[in-house]
């Protein structure tokens, strides 16, 4: 069986130290490959190194709607320098978070709108951050129209409603460990309706560790293995059958050979 995490954060301070050893680990748990994700230009750079060091690691490269107030137009250009590394297969995470509000919703929109920029210019994928943002996020996206082809709303927290609402552009749709935990039904009922060939796992680590491993504070991919097992049983399939499907969807969405 093999899996892939399209959304961690091995960069992170709780990971950063012991990576070689995590990847073991993830190896030994069918998580073969995997996606370490930017927020800010020095992560991106880390993200980006990391690459180098280990076989079927990537970067994807962005700045977190919580720093939107710092970016200027030079950071902006550093960015798209960074995304034409051959390493990198995405834009992101990117997006809107009014949840916390860190900065200003005029930033974050107009931040979350150059980095669709770039997404369209250098034809990648992107990779959505979206928290009590739903219908403004969908908005701005549907802006860009056609422009930007390949999207994916990562650690999907919506209704299934909502998710009928993403499958209907043609976006993908992935799913954290959250899913997993007791309370998560709302997200239980939009992973059994996501299609097999638009669905994407991640661990999103070193955060929100799946069931049974709540009590390990610090997530890594080698943990994405129980939320496999969690959504193929959601779905009523074997899981390598599942894994098989998911992973097939993973690669062609970021162009994996």
């Amino acid at each position: 069986m093999e899996l892939i995490d399209t959304h961690c954060h091995l960069t992170f301070q709780d990971l950063a130290g012991d990576v070689e050893q995590v990847l073991q680990r993830s190896k030994a748990a069918c998580v073969t490959s995997w996606i370490t994700v930017g927020t800010d230009l020095q992560e991106n750079l880390k993200a980006i190194e990391l690459t180098q060091q280990f076989d079927n690691l990537y970067a994807a490269v962005g700045i977190h709607p919580h720093d939107a107030k710092q970016v200027t137009a030079q950071t902006i250009g550093q960015l798209k320098k960074q995304a034409q590394n051959q390493r990198v297969v995405a834009i992101g995470e990117t997006g809107l978070d009014y949840h916390y509000d860190f900065s200003k919703r005029t930033d974050q929109r107009r931040v979350f709108a150059q980095h669709l920029k770039i997404t369209a210019e250098l034809n990648l994928p992107v990779i959505i951050h979206c928290r009590k943002a739903f219908d403004e996020t969908m908005d701005i996206l549907e802006q860009f129209g056609g422009d930007v082809k390949k999207v994916v709303f990562h650690c999907f927290s919506g209704s299934a409603e909502q998710a009928k609402i993403v499958l209907d552009r043609g976006f993908y749709i992935s799913f954290t460990g959250v899913v997993t935990f007791k309370n998560a039904r709302l997200k239980q009922q939009a992973a059994k309706i996501v299609p097999l060939d638009r669905l994407m796992l991640e661990t999103d680590c070193p955060y929100m560790s799946p069931e049974p491993m709540r009590k390990q504070k610090v997530n890594e991919p080698a943990l994405m293995l129980h939320t496999a097992k969690f959504i193929a049983q959601l779905k009523g399939m074997d899981v390598n059958t599942f894994a098989q499907a998911v992973t097939a969807a993973s690669k062609t969405f970021f162009n994996l050979s």
